[in-house]
């Protein structure tokens, strides 16, 4: 069984660039060939919106596929459309394992017990797509209860040659009303980076970093390398570029050397590429596809540009 951050970074390396295209489908802002094609094959408005999202996603992935080394579905635009939903994010997670991503299932799951082994078995899939029955090879995890929340996704996580990315220090604006209290001088996102790194130590495989890995947005960059100092072996997950306002230069402190440690997600500013300039000025409407393929082309040339991850070209 293979390792998943040796995975992640064998992954990363045979596509030379840490960029990750976040899967966030949104029903008002869907190309119009796709909402009318599923409106004419279904009745319902939750089957109709899964289909399309069904369709929107599998072609993004058709698109990235060739320049990316991963995905992240956010469960939550599925999830609420109810079972319809559901089963649409079942199968763009495997049309994009079979398309070789490896997959970030965004659904921060947190909880103790039998009740967190049940999300993680149901979830966490690893390196055999038909371990798990959402088939992802790794699931974003809240750590709010504490440490025992931790252990049953680590422990299926070993099992299965799969990851975790634990939510250390996030990238929304009100971030720091629980992650920056302080107890005894320390902030609390200090604390969960702490117990973190001391998992992926525990979880390393043939590489440098392990398996259980950390969310550090892009939106607090001096937070970012402080934690990549205080986590060296521990994988990022960083959100907050582009359509969150942080740029490549950011997310510099989130790599070593080698472009490695990190991979940086855009979601909104890859699928809807279209919306904005210079995209939608240089494509039509219905040239979405390109305009995805362009920005992602973009990004992975800033974060080339302006990062460590230039090394990996």
């Amino acid at each position: 069984m293979h390792n998943f951050a040796d995975r992640l970074h064998a992954a990363i390396q045979n596509k030379k660039t840490p960029a990750l295209v976040g899967l966030d489908p949104r029903f008002d802002w869907l190309p119009a060939e796709i909402v009318s094609a599923a409106e004419a094959t279904h009745s319902s408005k939750a089957d109709i919106v899964a289909a399309a999202f069904e369709e929107f996603c599998f072609r993004i992935i058709d698109v990235v596929a060739p320049l990316v080394p991963a995905v992240k579905p956010q469960a939550a635009f599925f999830e609420e459309w109810g079972p319809a939903g559901c089963a649409a994010l079942q199968r763009v997670i495997k049309k994009a394992r079979d398309a070789g991503l490896v997959v970030i299932c965004d659904a921060k799951r947190g909880d103790i017990g039998s009740t967190a082994e049940a999300y993680a078995r149901g979830y966490l899939a690893g390196e055999n797509p038909d371990s798990a029955l959402w088939a992802a090879d790794c699931l974003t995890v809240n750590p709010y209860l504490g440490s025992d929340t931790l252990e049953p996704f680590v422990n299926v996580a070993v099992e299965r040659g799969a990851g975790i990315y634990v939510l250390v220090r996030t990238s929304n604006p009100g971030a720091g009303t629980f992650q920056d209290r302080k107890t005894d001088g320390t902030n609390l996102y200090e604390c969960v980076a702490a117990a973190v790194e001391e998992l992926a130590l525990k979880t390393k495989g043939a590489g440098h970093y392990g398996s259980i890995g950390a969310v550090v947005g892009a939106t607090y960059p001096e937070e970012l390398n402080q934690l990549r100092a205080l986590m060296p072996h521990t994988p990022l997950l960083v959100p907050g570029y582009g359509s969150q306002g942080a740029g490549a230069g950011d997310v510099a402190g989130a790599f070593d050397e080698q472009g490695l440690g990190a991979i940086i997600n855009s979601s909104r500013g890859i699928n809807f590429a279209i919306r904005k300039a210079p995209y939608s000025e240089k494509f039509a409407p219905e040239e979405w596809e390109q305009a995805i393929e362009a920005a992602t082309h973009d990004m992975i040339a800033d974060l080339a540009t302006h990062t460590p991850a230039g090394n990996l070209q």
